[in-house]
């Protein structure tokens, strides 16, 4: 019975290595960038004065769905390819989606009462630094992610500054269209070069090694 057994376990080795092997995953990265980023886009060009702020109703389901949903599941994804950065910013920042249509939602309904401008400037300070932080990880990532985190600490800080009475939405709007368009551009690269199985455009090499 040992002999059979161990000449059954061993047989086909090469067979069974072709079984073990692991499959091939997708980049989850470019989803939660373009969701992240058109999102963003469509935000920013009502902070921007683009757009009439009535033009908030169409990004709060926009906010649930890709904003939310689809960074959220490439962050879940990023996990599971063992990536602590990607899992954490998609994560974040899909949840950031979601609390912006829920308050939206809510007030909307007369669920809840619109708070005053300092509250919210105070959410998107801690997004800022929180962003910052993230930021400060990204020297050691590429040089296109490096630019996205740049931006968009940029752009909390000045929305924060928007709603204490600075004066500077629109500058915030501003940045967060070129911040939304960075991170659309960067997942574009990022599909181009895995389907192309080559570098394409780089993406820059990290700052610090």
């Amino acid at each position: 019975m040992v002999r059979e057994f161990h000449s059954c376990f061993f047989a086909e080795p090469t067979r069974m290595s072709t079984l073990a092997a692991p499959a091939k995953l997708g980049n989850p990265g470019p989803l939660g960038l373009f969701g992240f980023g058109l999102t963003t886009c469509v935000l920013s060009a009502i902070n921007a004065g683009l757009l009439p702020h009535e033009a908030v109703a169409a990004v709060v389901p926009l906010a649930f769905a890709f904003g939310g949903i689809a960074q959220i599941i490439a962050g879940a994804f990023e996990f599971k390819t063992g990536n602590t950065f990607g899992m954490v910013a998609f994560t974040s920042y899909g949840l950031f989606w979601w609390w912006f249509a829920l308050l939206n939602w809510t007030i909307g309904a007369g669920w809840l009462k619109a708070p005053p401008a300092v509250a919210g400037g105070t959410v998107l300070l801690l997004w800022g630094i929180f962003t910052m932080l993230l930021w400060i990880v990204t020297f050691r990532l590429s040089k296109a992610v490096f630019s996205i985190f740049l931006l968009l600490t940029i752009t909390f800080f000045l929305l924060a500054a928007g709603d204490f009475g600075m004066a500077t939405g629109k500058l915030g709007g501003w940045f967060g269209l070129l911040t939304g368009a960075d991170a659309m551009i960067v997942a574009f690269i990022e599909v181009l070069n895995t389907t192309a199985n080559k570098v394409v455009i780089p993406l820059g090499d990290p700052i610090i090694q």
